[in-house]
């Protein structure tokens, strides 16, 4: 039997499926609990004796990560409109954007 090269399974090996269902479940769990994480990191108090220029950092650093927080939120949101519609019709329409918000979708 040849080598696999690819390092994915052949079909003909694999006992399962590939489902995008599922991968994406699991990708909205795992990104839920990044999310949570981010918040923790916002939540933290910034270092009362911290001045100047290392203040300011990690202030920025709070920033940034909050922004990051909420693209990632975005993003799950995308990706579990994706799932519904993965699972009413099983597959997933070429005409559909997701680039606009929940709102966005709707209103076209």
């Amino acid at each position: 039997m040849a080598k696999n090269t690819t390092g994915l399974r052949s079909r003909s090996s694999s006992t399962k499926k590939y489902d995008n269902i599922d991968a994406a479940r699991r990708l909205m769990d795992s990104m839920a609990i990044a999310i949570d994480n981010m918040i923790e990191e916002v939540k933290r108090p910034v270092d009362p004796e911290a001045g100047g220029s290392a203040r300011k950092a990690e202030l920025q650093s709070i920033k940034q990560t909050a922004v990051d927080c909420k693209e990632l939120l975005i993003e799950r949101q995308r990706l579990a409109q994706m799932v519904t519609e993965l699972e009413n019709s099983g597959a997933l329409s070429e005409q559909k954007d997701y680039s606009g918000g929940f709102a966005e979708q709707y209103s076209k």
